[in-house]
């Protein structure tokens, strides 16, 4: 679990981590994982949306983003 120091632009991260991280993301990724009031909003959105074929293709989101793919 992570720790927050007296400063909150600081974040602890285990050394096992750190070490296997490639990149921001996936140490972005790992702390989201510990967040047990986002992961339990994950899984709401993905029960009530993804699995129910209401979620959106990368497609639609990039025209809607005006973003190539």
């Amino acid at each position: 679990m992570t720790k927050r120091s007296a400063s909150k632009d600081t974040v602890e991260f285990p050394v096992a981590v750190w070490e296997s991280a490639e990149t921001k993301e996936e140490l972005e990724d790992w702390l989201l994982a510990q967040d047990p009031k986002a992961v339990r909003q994950l899984r709401r959105i993905r029960r009530t949306e993804d699995l129910a074929g209401r979620g959106k293709t990368l497609s639609d989101v990039a025209r809607r983003w005006n973003t190539k793919l």
